[in-house]
């Protein structure tokens, strides 16, 4: 089958989220062929380039998120109009103000695409308003070449003030300031800005079987108006929900702001986990966002990232390497994994296991994680004195810091090798994945119960609760104590990764997905002759087999949809057919 994967800031570039599984995802289901189609997020990113591509890769389509040229489109009198309605209606759900437009305007939200209802099988009106609206500036956007002039004007932010300022709008929306409605503008200009894209023709999206969205929020956007353009079935795929990652990382932002963006982004994920056939979550812990979300239990499924197990191999079948004195912590360096708690649970540790030793494995993670690095090596200095054998010895820190790549941690797995006990002292924490890597070298761990913690380590590991350093140094003292009970857990935890957290397994799962897409949802394209009739038995079982049995034929126009455009939309980039190697 051929598949449309959808990524924002990952694959295929060099760095990003979602790079390493999609990589090994579209390299494991070689026997299918992927139209990749991506959206950066910087000018850094799109100059490293991309990462080696397989021969399974048609072709990539690419678009930056983080800037775009005006596209001098001129909407006329009606299509301003129609514009203020539906951008209108966007805002006031946003806001919160209740009530529709009026019957005249709901027409002109409709568009004129013969596809399905935008509202179909959702089931608040407020969710109803937001499809209607979206997919109301999609096919002006399809019929006008592009809306990112609309979206950038005065026109659009005096729109969303009229809406905060609207009877029935939440507080926080009213209370928005001239440089809150600036700063919500222009982020939402840049989340729409897929709509403008020329990707939803015949010879793009629409001649795919599925779209695969590697994350939620921009990169699933793409694959709704796919679907409403061309009825192409979507799977969302989610192992870390953008919902939550907006309320992390925006924590100072003024609280119109926070609002009104948390409401574009909720309604935006629910309008995706409702059109989406089959939406995948990465562990239990982001599937009851999903749900919260608004994600019908029945199309949820949990695939479990997958990870190569054979550099952690021989480390995995030697334990017998490992310095039973020694605790080691992996990781990027930056505040929520609360390396506080864990030198002071260290402290503890010193005074009943005075031999133990603690190694810090990582980099900062940015220049608020070089800060944070900075005050764990001063607090460590003062809890722990350099301490040497004899009065003419070099005195030597029990807490080092290092970073893999060096003589002594030349790899990853060198570093899990080191200790006897891997530790996790994280407040907040997606998928754990240093627990895994740790698991795969049959190393017991010690975890604070966040995130996907309790369900990764099953019962093969000690879990404390966040920000407790005396129950986590109860519990490394239990394990430091008792070698027997060390290599028990351990042996216990590898073979639980080898069964759940594998590429092969994630490959799989994601295989039985789309077989199960495609049976369920099938695309029924209409292929038509030069005179416009439709042409029986135009499309033949072998030709979703990927094999070139014949040269298609010049006279036959196939149309993915029921409704075509008025104009092309202004092309984003230039198709780019995949090359064997980096760009």
């Amino acid at each position: 089958m051929r598949i449309g994967l959808l990524t924002e800031g990952g694959y295929p570039y060099v760095s990003g989220d979602a790079r390493l599984w999609c990589d090994r995802l579209v390299r494991g289901l070689a026997q299918h062929e992927f139209d990749v189609y991506a959206l950066s997020r910087s000018q850094h990113q799109e100059d490293e380039g991309w990462i080696p591509l397989p021969p399974n890769v048609r072709r990539v389509r690419t678009a930056p998120m983080w800037t775009a040229e005006d596209d001098d489109v001129a909407l006329g009198r009606r299509a301003r109009r129609r514009f203020t309605e539906c951008f209108g209606e966007l805002a006031a759900v946003l806001s919160g103000t209740s009530g529709g437009l009026p019957a005249a305007a709901t027409g002109s939200l409709a568009g004129t695409s013969g596809a399905k209802g935008p509202s179909e099988g959702v089931s608040t009106p407020e969710a109803d308003r937001f499809a209607n609206a979206l997919y109301g500036l999609a096919e002006l956007a399809r019929e006008a070449g592009g809306l990112v002039g609309a979206l950038r004007s005065e026109t659009a932010v005096r729109t969303l003030e009229r809406a905060c300022r609207a009877p029935g709008a939440h507080r926080a929306a009213r209370e928005a300031r001239v440089q809150d409605l600036l700063a919500v503008a222009a982020h939402l200009e840049r989340a729409l800005r897929p709509l403008s894209l020329d990707w939803y023709e015949d010879d793009g999206l629409g001649a795919v079987d599925l779209c695969h969205a590697a994350s939620g929020g921009p990169a699933a956007l793409p694959g709704l108006l796919a679907r409403h353009f061309t009825g192409v079935p979507l799977l969302v795929t989610e192992y870390g929900v953008r919902l939550r990652t907006h309320y992390l990382t925006a924590p100072d932002a003024p609280p119109a702001v926070r609002s009104l963006l948390a409401a574009f982004h909720g309604r935006l994920a629910a309008e995706a986990y409702a059109r989406a056939e089959v939406v995948t979550a990465g562990n239990t812990h982001a599937r009851r966002w999903q749900e919260r979300c608004g994600a019908d239990r029945g199309k949820l499924r949990t695939v479990y990232p997958g990870m190569d197990a054979r550099p952690f191999a021989e480390v995995g079948e030697s334990p017998e390497c490992a310095d039973p004195d020694t605790l080691v912590w992996v990781g990027r360096v930056e505040p929520a994994k609360d390396l506080v708690s864990l030198l002071h649970a260290f402290a503890e540790i010193r005074k009943r296991q005075p031999k133990t030793r603690l190694r810090i494995v990582g980099g900062p993670a940015g220049s608020e994680g070089t800060a944070y690095l900075g005050h764990c090596r001063t607090l460590a200095a003062q809890l722990f004195p350099d301490e040497a054998d004899g009065p003419h010895a070099t005195g030597d820190n029990p807490v080092s810091f290092e970073e893999i790549g060096g003589p002594e941690l030349p790899a990853l797995a060198d570093a899990y090798a080191s200790g006897a006990v891997t530790v996790l002292s994280s407040v907040v924490e997606g998928f754990p994945i240093s627990l895994v890597e740790a698991m795969l070298c049959g190393r017991v761990t010690v975890s604070t119960d966040v995130g996907a913690v309790v369900e990764v380590i099953g019962g093969t590991g000690l879990v404390v609760p966040p920000r407790n350093p005396r129950a986590l140094a109860e519990a490394c003292v239990a394990l430091l104590r008792d070698p027997a009970r060390r290599a028990r857990l351990g042996a216990a935890a590898r073979a639980r990764a080898l069964e759940l957290f594998t590429v092969e397994q994630n490959i799989q799962a994601f295989h039985g997905i789309y077989l199960e897409i495609v049976s369920r949802a099938p695309i029924r394209r209409v292929v038509l002759d030069e005179a416009g009739a439709p042409l029986p038995f135009a499309v033949p079982a072998e030709a979703h087999v990927p094999i070139r049995w014949a040269a298609p034929s010049p006279s036959l126009v196939v149309r993915g949809g029921p409704g075509g455009a008025t104009a092309r939309p202004v092309r984003a980039t230039t198709p780019v057919p995949a090359p064997e190697g980096a760009r």
